[in-house]
Formats: C-alpha cells, sequence, structure tokens
C-alpha cells in the first residue's frame, strides 16, 4: 500500500518502541519521516536503514526550539507538514502522592504534557498554509481511567485526552484533525526496563486477548487516524487496550444459563 505517498511526517520519539514502529510502517507506505528523538545512535541507524525516505534529528521535546527546528528540518528537505506524531514519553515520577517531589512532578509533565502542547502548536502552525493535515498524540489507558499508571503520569495523560479535544474544535476550521491514540499495556523498551521479568508474557497476562500487545498494533491504530481513511475523525481518543477499560474480563451476569431480570414482582412470561 501506499495510502502516504507524498505525506511528510514528524514522529516524535521515533527511535525506539511505539515509535519506531510507527516510522517503519509510514515509510513502508511511503512517507517521508523526521525522527525527532534524543537516541542519537538508534535514531541514526533507523534512518540510514531506511534510506532517503527517513532523517533523524537530535530533538529534546521540552524545549521548544528543538520542536520548531525538527519541523523546519522535515520542511526544507521533504517539503510541506502532513502528519505529526507526538508519541516521546517516559513513566516518570512513581510512588505514592503524599512523596512525589514537585522537582518529579515537573520534568515528568515537561516530557508527556508540554511536549504534547509544543507539538499540537507547532505542527498546526506548519499546516495551516496547507489548508490540512493531522496531528496523533499518545495518550494511555491512564489517561482514560485511574488506577492504570503512576499519578502524574495519569494525571498528563488525561491532559493529552484534553488538549486533543480543546485543539480539535478550534483547528476543524484549518482543515487539521487533531486525535490520540491511548494504548492499553504494550511490549515496549520502556515496559521492558520497569524490571520486570518476562515481560511479554506478563503483558499477555493481562490482555482479555491473552496475547502481548507490540508496538506495531498501536502504529496501526496511529496511522490509520494519520490516513484520509480517517477524514471525518478529530477530537476522538482511539483507546487500543484489548477491551480492558470496558472491563476486561467478562461479568457475572454475562455468563451462566440465559435469563431475563425482571423487577421484583414481575415474572417472565414463556
Amino acid at each position: 500500500m501506499a495510502r502516504f505517498k507524498d505525506r511528510n511526517i514528524v514522529v516524535t520519539g521515533g527511535a525506539s518502541g511505539i515509535g519506531e514502529a510507527t516510522v517503519r510502517a509510514l515509510v513502508g507506505e511511503g512517507a517521508s519521516v523526521v525522527i525527532a528523538d534524543l537516541q542519537e545512535d538508534r535514531g541514526h541507524a533507523l534512518a540510514e536503514e531506511l534510506g532517503e525516505s527517513a532523517l533523524f534529528l537530535r530533538t529534546d521535546v521540552t524545549a521548544e526550539e528543538d520542536v520548531v527546528a525538527a519541523i523546519a528540518l522535515l520542511q526544507e528537505r521533504f517539503g510541506a507538514l502532513h502528519g505529526m506524531v507526538n508519541n516521546a514519553g517516559v513513566v516518570g515520577a512513581v510512588g505514592s502522592i503524599m512523596e512525589t517531589s514537585v522537582e518529579a512532578y515537573e520534568r515528568t509533565m515537561s516530557i508527556l504534557s508540554r511536549a504534547v502542547f509544543l507539538g499540537i502548536k507547532h505542527a498546526a502552525r506548519a499546516m495551516r498554509d496547507n489548508g490540512s493535515g493531522a496531528i496523533v498524540s499518545l495518550a494511555s489507558t491512564a489517561g482514560v481511567m485511574g488506577g492504570h499508571g503512576p499519578h502524574v503520569y495519569t494525571m498528563a495523560k488525561h491532559g493529552v485526552v484534553g488538549i486533543t479535544r480543546s485543539a480539535s474544535s478550534e483547528l476543524a476550521s484549518l482543515g487539521i484533525r487533531v486525535n490520540a491514540v491511548a494504548p492499553g499495556g504494550v511490549l515496549t523498551p520502556m515496559t521492558e526496563n520497569l524490571g520486570q521479568e518476562n515481560a511479554r508474557e506478563v503483558i499477555a497476562a493481562n490482555n482479555p486477548l491473552g496475547v502481548a500487545c507490540m508496538p506495531g498494533d498501536i502504529a496501526s491504530g496511529i496511522l490509520f487516524l494519520l490516513s484520509d481513511d480517517a477524514r471525518q475523525i478529530s477530537g476522538h481518543t482511539l483507546v487500543i487496550d484489548a477491551g480492558v477499560t470496558t472491563g476486561g474480563q467478562p461479568a457475572a451476569f454475562h455468563l451462566g444459563e440465559t435469563a431475563t431480570l425482571l423487577q421484583a414482582g414481575e415474572t417472565a412470561a414463556g
């Protein structure tokens, strides 16, 4: 397929994990991509492997000038900006809310919240003259319900859902769509670095479908929202979690003998 032929897209955090899977999928479908990441060795190696359709730029997504530079590089080398993927992230501050330091809070929020704000802001500026564009930011199941991540991470990911809705309401008149993807547990270098042994087995065991979600599964959702297949979708958060946030395992009333539950005093006819 070539859904992204002649499309130019910036992917932050594109050197590993979900970002890398997204970059590979985009280039495979005809896009030209700037990989904006702090991981220089991985970023350069990925760009070299993918050839002329990919460039790497060392980027601190919390620094406004770096985000501007990534978009400027894409425009200089490839042309107009058509898509922006705000993917860079960390787990950040962990532990009790009562013990979390302000410094840990600020650092976590700068990567997970300010970086998304900057990505949307400057992508929208670049896309304004095109009259079209698509922005996708990474939220999380922690951004749609509690108990799925550390406190500050959860706060920031709820913010991603919020800015997605808010920005979409402004930018629709410019032809710019703004959406988010909310993954559940995914086997990435970040989750493997949490110190769990057999991370794949742990993620699979917590997946209602019984298989570990891989970066490519999330990349597929990102590409859908970037593509013309989603041309009428904006302000939406696409949850990709095998149904965890819908309850995961069947509730008791989904199991057992079929029956009709009636109000007190009523009887079932037939």
